[in-house]
């Protein structure tokens, strides 16, 4: 009893540091760090060996909560291993993971061999063990960061083969690095303990590793019972992160309890079976959106829980001793990345800027690598702790240096949308209103609100227009189509006439014959005039009946109504074309989009199509979206070129 009230105590006050620890780590994002160096550094500071804060016995009564951070982990991983967005690109996917993966992996396992007799831990140990650690260390050599290439992707509005590649390749080797630790670890395992190579210890390694699989698919069972509840989002978080940490309980319990009663040992790897579990509920699950949203919101607490007790683990006294080491490791990982890349994308055929830069993406390391090194430093106590330092060392210097260098190659490859989203697409977000007053100034504001460029079209002369500083205005002689050209109508998206019903009409079946924009809205002012502008395709604002027709949406509809008037807080609607051809055939069910985000309708060739779930995609469609103006955005850029 007194044990749980010591670990409760440690806890209580680890936690109460991890708040100060949060809050701290913000300061980093805006030097251009990331937030996990900061948590790391909060940990050092608070750590055994400065201020104590947190001493070496709450970090020895404390590795519970590195088996709940290191199941989110893994669920994190595999919740981005979603098989329908990998298709498209499989060759570059296939042989790039083959450069990073298997070249890398080589030349990491031949270098720190041959580099084991300067590296302190090492120099006293057998070949075999030494061959066991430098398949370790290789293993993390190969780890990326799924979550921080994601979060450059999106800072730089990225998109393109080159970030597409990236992005597939860093998601698919993070799984395949869980599936080859568990085979490396049960290997080392067993060359660390001494005992001799047998061939029934292959037999022994296939079942564990199908026992894990089959441990993960039964979570991933549970994970979707959980999901199915009628509960709170934060009861299920809950119940999520218990169902990880009991994989971890009864990997213990399992291992126990082969070590006394059979002739060898069974290790379940837990990385792998909540790997596992994610994957399933991510590719065959109907809770796909509401799994990743949970991740999502819980993640920024696990990771500073989990990185700031790394901090706390970290030697300064040996870190201080092997820091050169800890930089030669980094130094190899980069040339192992090079060499790898460039094999692999001469194999995939790709372009040869690629060739050159396409290392820069798999600098960054985080999640899963600590997971790796927090595994080994719990199983091998005796020389753990070294282990530890100088991996996690090299790992905080490629965190560093890593975003950087995939946002230089993100620019080098011309992939970067920065300046588009501050300028917006001309042939996209262009409009032009035909008709001076105060409605049409009104709707123009409106619309540079929503970074529309805008021009106001005017017949008057200009000594009539009081001064408008903020909007553009076009005066024009008359509407013939050599006037419209001159200031490129053609590249309009839509077009909004408020002229008279005469002058509208003009303009309307001008356009119609010549140009053929996309919308055309006109105010109407005499009704005999409706079907006329009907028939050339445009959209009729009637005024006389548009108050009564939007009050009539409010009293049956409110919520729908404001929600396209825009006037729920923190939403807005977006209509967007289908331009990426890898979302051709894809159907709506299996778009992974943001959380908030509901696809009212979908606009084929001119015709409104009634659109569920099984509907799918084609080129050119108009996708009209109602979501936050962050995720409006996000959708924006997924359905762009």
């Amino acid at each position: 009893m007194q044990n749980y009230l010591t670990i409760l105590f440690f806890f209580i006050g680890f936690i109460w540091v991890v708040i100060a620890s949060n809050k701290i780590s913000q300061l980093f994002l805006k030097i251009k760090l990331p937030l996990i160096t900061g948590f790391l550094l909060s940990g050092v500071i608070v750590g055994p060996f400065l201020l104590n804060l947190i001493p070496q016995e709450a970090i020895d009564n404390l590795n519970f909560v590195n088996d709940f951070s290191l199941a989110f982990i893994a669920f994190a991983a595999g919740a981005e291993l979603y098989l329908k967005e990998l298709r498209g690109s499989l060759k570059s996917i296939a042989w790039n993971t083959f450069g990073q993966f298997v070249i890398t992996f080589i030349i990491g396992f031949i270098s720190i061999f041959f580099l084991s007799q300067n590296i302190s831990f090492m120099q006293d140990m057998t070949t075999t063990s030494k061959i066991a650690v430098s398949l370790i260390i290789a293993t993390i050599f190969i780890a990326r960061s799924p979550s921080s290439a994601i979060a450059v992707i999106n800072e730089m509005r990225a998109k393109g083969p080159f970030t597409k590649t990236a992005i597939s390749v860093t998601v698919v080797i993070d799984i395949l690095v869980i599936v080859l630790f568990a085979l490396i670890f049960s290997i080392s395992n067993t060359l660390i303990t001494g005992i001799s190579f047998r061939f029934s210890f292959i037999f022994i390694i296939i079942f564990e590793l199908i026992l894990s699989l089959s441990i993960g698919f039964i979570l991933g069972k549970i994970l979707i019972i959980i999901l199915s509840l009628r509960i709170l989002a934060y009861l299920k978080s809950i119940l999520i992160l218990l169902a990880g940490y009991g994989i971890y309980v009864f990997s213990s319990y399992v291992h126990y309890l082969s070590d006394v009663y059979l002739p060898f040992e069974i290790h379940i790897e837990p990385l792998l079976a909540c790997l596992t579990g994610s994957f399933l509920i991510i590719n065959y699950s109907k809770h796909r959106t509401e799994f990743h949203k949970l991740l999502h919101d819980i993640g920024p607490m696990i990771y500073a829980v989990f990185f700031t007790l790394a901090g706390a683990m970290i030697s300064l006294d040996i870190l201080i001793k092997v820091w050169t080491i800890a930089l030669l490791l980094f130094a190899i990982r980069i040339f192992a990345l090079i060499i790898g890349t460039y094999i692999g994308t001469t194999l995939a055929g790709n372009p040869k800027l690629f060739k050159r830069i396409g290392w820069a993406p798999y600098v960054t390391q985080a999640g899963i690598a600590f997971a790796i090194v927090t595994e080994v430093a719990t199983e091998f106590s005796t020389w753990g702790n070294q282990f530890a330092t100088i991996v996690i060392a090299v790992i905080v210097l490629n965190q560093i240096v890593g975003p950087p260098l995939f946002k230089w190659a993100i620019k080098k490859v011309g992939e970067s949308r920065l300046h588009a989203k501050s300028l917006e697409l001309d042939i996209i977000h262009k409009a032009i209103i035909f008709g001076f007053d105060d409605q049409s100034l009104a709707l123009a504001r409106e619309l540079k609100k929503h970074n529309w460029i805008v021009k106001i079209a005017c017949l008057k002369k200009r000594i009539e227009i009081y001064d408008v500083p903020d909007i553009e205005i076009c005066f024009i002689d008359d509407l013939s189509i050599e006037t419209f050209d001159k200031f490129k109508i053609k590249k309009s998206e839509a077009i909004v006439l408020m002229l008279s019903d005469e002058e509208n009409y003009t303009i309307c079946e001008s356009v119609y014959e010549n140009i053929g924009t996309k919308e055309i809205i006109v105010r109407l002012h005499n009704r005999d005039y409706f079907n006329r502008f009907h028939e050339l395709g445009a959209i009729v604002i009637d005024p006389s009946t548009a108050m009564i027709n939007l009050l009539d949406h409010f009293v049956r509809s409110p919520m729908a109504t404001s929600l396209l008037l825009g006037m729920e807080d923190n939403k807005d609607t977006l209509s967007q074309e289908v331009l990426d051809k890898d979302l051709h055939g894809v159907s709506l069910r299996n778009l992974r989009l943001p959380s908030d985000v509901l696809i009212l309708s979908v606009k084929r060739k001119g015709q409104m199509i009634i659109s569920h779930g099984y509907t799918r995609l084609r080129l050119g469609d108009i996708v009209t979206i109602v979501g936050s103006p962050e995720s409006l955005e996000i959708v924006r850029l997924r359905f762009e070129k």
